[in-house]
């Protein structure tokens, strides 16, 4: 059986560059609360995806697509460059309290034989991470997504997220990134896809100091995702992230944000979102030296 390694979802040089497009009802509403007609169809969040698919994965090195919305027309319809992986996201989002993802499992209509097969090379696991939830429910989650993974030759990303706890305790986001990567950072898989802290915000040496801090717990690569991180700070966040240990980035948000609603949104992709995903990956290959 072919196994493939994080290898295969690198650039050249060995580093991450990686693009995210499977947000689910959050990608939804981002629709709505740009002006898209409501009900927000799925066939916007389809055509948005499939063009991002096609307009940015030559400048990546590996695309993460949702089963919902987009896995099988990226497929169909080619969209996905030759010289990019496809990532294949393996959970599936459970709404509640108000939120599009209160809570998150492994998605059993994933087909990991089928996803290589249509050239998938990895899954991505979502794993909420709440200081009053059972620490071994998530680790038995990861450990049971990490043999899935394996057993087909896939490799494993696992992408813990922090929220408040349940029970309305205090909420220390920033001691909370360090607790989930203590728990779950030698936790068997492959790629650890990790909030970046302090939002990217504040001093650089302080940056330097947070991200150090997560580097001395992960005890496999890991790259910094974009997520609640303001786009013009980005770059600098992959920057300082990658000198603390970081090997790259899997950005999303901060890369395709700017253009959603906007009208010819496949133009927009190509003029405005190619100069910001080129412009992480220039700091990113600084940093290579």
């Amino acid at each position: 059986m072919n196994k493939y390694t994080i290898n295969d979802i690198t650039r050249a040089s060995g580093g991450f560059a990686m693009l995210a497009v499977d947000q689910r009802e959050a990608m939804r509403m981002m629709f709505a609360a740009a002006g898209a007609p409501a009900p927000v169809a799925d066939s916007v969040l389809t055509d948005f995806k499939v063009n991002a698919a096609k307009t940015l994965s030559p400048y990546a090195s590996a695309i993460l697509v949702d089963q919902q919305f987009c896995y099988r027309q990226v497929v169909e319809q080619n969209a996905i460059a030759k010289s990019c992986a496809m990532i294949v996201a393996a959970d599936e989002f459970i709404p509640g309290n108000g939120i599009p993802v209160d809570s998150v499992v492994i998605d059993r209509k994933i087909n990991p034989l089928q996803i290589k097969q249509d050239g998938g090379k990895a899954l991505k696991l979502l794993v909420l991470w709440r200081s009053d939830e059972d620490a071994q429910q998530r680790l038995d989650m990861v450990k049971e997504f990490n043999e899935m993974c394996h057993s087909h030759g896939l490799v494993s990303i696992i992408e813990p997220v922090v929220r408040p706890p349940r029970r309305g305790d205090k909420f220390d986001r920033e001691q909370a990134i360090i607790d989930a990567a203590k728990e779950l950072g030698d936790s068997g898989a492959d790629l650890y896809k990790v909030e970046m802290p302090l939002y990217g915000k504040g001093p650089q040496q302080e940056l330097l100091s947070a991200s150090q801090r997560l580097n001395d717990h992960i005890n496999m690569p890991w790259v910094i995702l974009s997520s609640g991180v303001d786009e013009k700070l980005f770059p600098r966040a992959v920057r300082v992230a990658m000198t603390a240990g970081a090997s790259g980035f899997l950005a999303g948000r901060a890369v395709w944000a700017s253009v959603v609603g906007l009208p010819d949104n496949e133009l927009m992709l190509r003029d405005v979102l190619r100069t910001e995903i080129t412009t992480t990956w220039r700091y990113r290959r600084r940093n290579d030296g």
